[in-house]
């Protein structure tokens, strides 16, 4: 089992986005010509002002009539008014736009986190992932932000611009020109140079959310065992590492944004000073000044805008870029689409010959096998690290052997869907884990469908009702994260009528009644037997008081089966381990 790391470039990046951006193409062209015309418009309104200042600058006030003067200026009044509706169309539209793909990224980026496999979350801040998604949808908006509303238009602007001085004043066009690729190559150099701060910092940012929510996550450990002051000094190093990451990557921007200043000074000196020469040699008019000028602002806004521009780009590409990696990374367990097993009718399980290690761990099972049959009732009895645990989650293909195969009804778990091998084992876990969510909800999860009377009558059977019923809110009772507002007890008897909503042929107790007192054990072991009915149950049992009515025993040592027997046959042989952990325990629990 190998985890595969990916480095993506900047392009696959990019590419995740632009898919997202084809599925509203409607949308896309609407703003696109919008920001179009609202870019090249006010450059067109500077044309009929130099107009309007040539005439009344080269001829006597009564050389042209009044319509003749006016005409330029409503022009550019009507150009103005475009602009405004434009602006509006353009705003709404990319509004639209972006908050439909934002939600499609989201989707789609929690849709493939859910589907890694059980190791993924178990090396990966859950608090961190949760950032990244976050991260990864924001950063679409201001990259589309960047592109549509920065460089599309400045690009059209400087476009729009060059083309005019070409026709109209070609006296300083060459000059613009030397300016544009200046001020434009420094800023894209500098840009792709800090890419690699841009991507530090955001890394930084999921490591500050991943401790700051591992500490929140276990609040009651760092209460009980009086640390604090540890935490806070822990959290205090991460994000003083990410005070002077942050104040390293804004003091790059601002020695470029000076230095970018500075050129656009001495540039508008230089433009002036050529104007003026050109008029006093009659080469220049009034109008021309007044459309240079024009245009001086426009392109200056539109370049100093640039650096930020990029600045935004790199540092959503660079935030972007952790899930992006996440999304491009293979799934450790592939689903399968070869056969879909659909109801299960006998819960035959077979570990067959496997071999199976964790990632630079040592080997768990090496040449394992293990045959339940339909409707056996088996228990797994062993020491902690045994592998009692692992060959459930094999069972789940939360992780996939090495070699070998674990088979139901005689088919390879790798050759069925993981929906429907998952749908046909109930799994009851040693410390459950509950939503955040109504009691409602949580035992309904069994099966999405049931009644509120199927939910109650589950609830009776796992004796839920005993404590729902004392609830001011009842089965509307929010649990809160992880159900920590339950008992440990609570929490097993709610997993409980879960599983028995789920109603699935192949059934699992890990420690299933480990956190109940001795009266809530009677009477939940009324409902487990009710619950086991005809179903093939494997139990992982430490309390070995709650395993002598299995139909078989097996025991675990290292990987290896060293026992398979019945309670009293175990109990009978000599030497054995189980009958010396029998009377090690005396009713109590292996260590």
């Amino acid at each position: 089992m190998k985890v595969v790391k990916l480095s993506i470039n900047n392009t696959k990046v990019l590419s995740y986005y632009l898919r997202a951006t084809r599925r509203h193409w409607v949308l896309f062209a609407i703003t696109l010509v919008s920001v179009l015309l609202t870019s090249v418009l006010p450059l067109v309104a500077p044309i009929y002002y130099k107009q309007f200042f040539d005439l009344i600058t080269e001829t006597t006030p009564l050389a042209h009539d009044f319509r003749t003067l006016l005409t330029p200026i409503i022009i550019a009044f009507a150009i103005n008014f475009m602009i405004f509706i434009l602006w509006r169309t353009e705003a709404f539209a990319a509004q639209y736009l972006e908050s439909k793909i934002m939600r499609d990224l989201k989707r789609s980026a929690f849709s493939r986190l859910l589907g890694h496999s059980h190791n993924f979350f178990n090396n990966n801040f859950v608090g961190s992932l949760v950032q990244k998604v976050g991260r990864y949808a924001r950063g679409f908006e201001r990259v589309v932000d960047s592109f549509i509303f920065d460089i599309f238009p400045i690009i059209l602007k400087v476009a729009f611009t060059l083309v005019a001085l070409y026709f109209l004043e070609m006296n300083i066009f060459w000059m613009f020109v030397g300016y544009v690729f200046f001020f434009v190559s420094s800023q894209y150099l500098f840009s792709s140079w800090k890419l690699k701060y841009d991507v530090d910092v955001a890394e930084q940012d999921s490591k500050v959310t991943g401790v700051m929510a591992d500490a929140i996550a276990n609040h009651t450990t760092i209460q009980s065992f009086a640390r604090r002051d540890f935490e806070e000094s822990r959290f205090e190093d991460v994000t003083q590492t990410q005070f002077k990451m942050l104040l390293h990557s804004w003091n790059l921007d601002e020695y470029l944004r000076t230095f970018h200043n500075l050129l656009g000074i001495v540039a508008e000196v230089l433009f002036f000073t050529f104007g003026l020469l050109a008029w006093q040699k009659g080469a220049f008019s009034v109008g021309s000044f007044v459309l240079v000028q024009t245009y001086i602002f426009y392109i200056n806004n539109a370049l100093w805008g640039l650096g930020r521009v990029f600045r935004n780009l790199y540092s959503a590409v660079g935030d972007a870029k952790e899930m992006v990696d996440i999304l491009e990374l293979p799934y450790e367990v592939e689903d399968s689409v070869k056969e879909n097993i659909g109801d299960v009718q006998k819960g035959e399980v077979l570990f067959d010959n496997i071999s199976f290690r964790h990632e630079k761990g040592r080997a768990i099972f090496k040449g394992f096998n293990l045959s339940i049959k339909s409707g056996e009732k088996l228990a797994l009895v062993g020491h902690s690290g045994s592998g009692k645990s692992t060959l459930v989650k094999l069972l789940f293909r939360f992780y996939d052997v090495d070699k070998g195969a674990v088979l139901i009804d005689g088919i390879p778990v790798r050759e069925l869907s993981l929906e429907s091998v998952r749908k046909a084992v109930s799994y009851v876990p040693q410390d459950p884990a509950l939503f955040h969510r109504s009691l409602l909800e949580n035992i309904r999860y069994g099966k999405l469908d049931a009644s509120e009377k199927e939910v109650r009558v589950a609830a009776k059977l796992a004796h839920c009702e005993e404590f729902i019923n004392n609830l001011p809110q009842g089965y509307e009772t929010l649990v809160g994260e992880r159900g920590v507002k339950l008992s440990g007890g609570e929490r097993q008897r709610v997993a409980i009528a879960r599983a028995i909503l789920k109603n699935a042929p192949i059934l699992v107790l890990d420690e299933a009644t480990s956190s109940l007192d001795s009266e809530s054990e009677s009477y939940i072991q009324d409902a487990l037997d009710h619950l086991m009915k005809g179903k093939t149950t494997i139990v992982i049992a430490h309390r070995l008081s709650t395993i002598s009515k299995m139909d078989r025993i097996v025991v675990m040592q290292e990987g290896q089966i060293v026992e398979d027997g019945s309670h009293e046959t175990l109990l009978t042989k000599r030497g054995g381990l189980y009958k010396k952990l029998w009377k090690l325990q005396a009713g109590g629990f292996i260590s």
